[in-house]
């Protein structure tokens, strides 16, 4: 699965964490891992300028989707016949999510996330312009985003315990390999 993240938005975050959260949600999803994804980070001044364009709506927002609607077929994981293709673009806005993070209590990156499971499921297929489109929608994004950062919450206990594990054995002195002990003859 190939996932490209360009950050435009002059706001430092873990870009690796973004795309390994899209990454984790079309896993979920069964797209096929020749899917292609791309993940743009941009300014205030341009999700505004997007947001009216494609929205027709005035201001920025947190996150618009632009799916490659040629794929039908690249869809819902109940759409027929499933094929790689490039799925098309997330586009997410930090500096509007900071504020959404702050009122949510969360940090910044959290929200990222989650915009970005919503993004996805957007180019998939998934709105929630009707409530029972909403209540499936939401349902999945909280599911999906719970699994992730339970995902995440483990990864980082098993490099703590990893790095703690070898400053032990460094300090014992156990932390060279057998192979690359001096041969004591």
């Amino acid at each position: 699965m190939s996932i490209e993240i360009a950050n435009e938005a002059g706001v430092a975050v873990d870009e690796t964490s973004i795309v390994s959260a899209a990454r984790f949600t079309l896993d979920k999803m069964e797209v096929s891992p020749l899917a292609e994804l791309s993940v743009m980070l941009v300014t205030l001044e341009v999700m505004e300028d997007l947001h009216v364009r494609w929205m027709d709506l005035p201001g920025p927002t947190d996150v618009m989707a632009f799916p490659m609607d040629e794929l039908e077929s690249t869809r819902r994981p109940d759409a027929p016949e499933a094929s790689p293709a490039l799925l098309g673009d997330v586009v997410l806005c930090p500096a509007f999510a900071k504020d959404q993070a702050r009122t949510a209590g969360h940090a910044l990156q959290d929200e990222l996330h989650l915009l970005t499971v919503h993004g996805v499921l957007h180019l998939l297929g998934y709105d929630h312009a009707e409530p029972a489109e909403e209540r499936e929608m939401f349902g999945l994004q909280n599911r999906i985003l719970g699994e992730f950062q339970s995902a995440m919450r483990a990864a980082n206990r098993r490099d703590a315990q990893r790095s703690a594990d070898d400053r032990l054995l460094g300090t014992a002195g156990l932390d060279v390999a057998p192979a690359e002990q001096e041969d004591p003859r």
